[in-house]
């Protein structure tokens, strides 16, 4: 299982514009089937973590603060575009928060959405007890 992980993506100054190419082969190892963008954030996002579910969410514009645990306790990590990439893999807490207000937050999910929400734990004292028991 591959874990948690932070990327500095590559940012290519040039005369025209400033690019940040990303070969998905080399952050993450899964199909993307979901895309979806957040923005205009009025709150924080909504705290959970998947059993199944992996991600990859990279900041296209803006900055916000990622509040990750990964079995270790909470923690904030400070995200600004176009560099900042996270790979969140199942069983990893997290939400995001302090969004500057021109902040684009773009996902790449592992599932389709299920409307059952059967893949999430969003309550963060059971997602405790669970990762100390793995």
């Amino acid at each position: 299982m591959k874990t948690f992980q932070k990327f500095e993506l590559k940012k290519i100054n040039t005369s025209k514009f400033v690019m940040s190419p990303i070969e998905l082969k080399d952050y993450i190892d899964f199909e993307v089937k979901r895309v979806y963008f957040i923005t205009e954030p009025k709150d924080i996002t909504g705290a959970h973590c998947h059993k199944v579910e992996e991600e990859f969410f990279i900041l296209q514009c803006g900055t916000c603060t990622a509040v990750i645990d990964r079995g270790n306790g909470l923690e904030e990590i400070k995200m600004t575009a176009p560099t900042s990439a996270l790979y969140v893999p199942a069983y990893v807490w997290h939400h995001f928060k302090d969004f500057s207000p021109d902040a684009v937050l773009l996902a790449l999910s592992s599932t389709n959405y299920n409307p059952d929400r059967s893949d999430y734990i969003e309550d963060y004292e059971e997602f405790k007890k669970i990762v100390a028991d793995k």
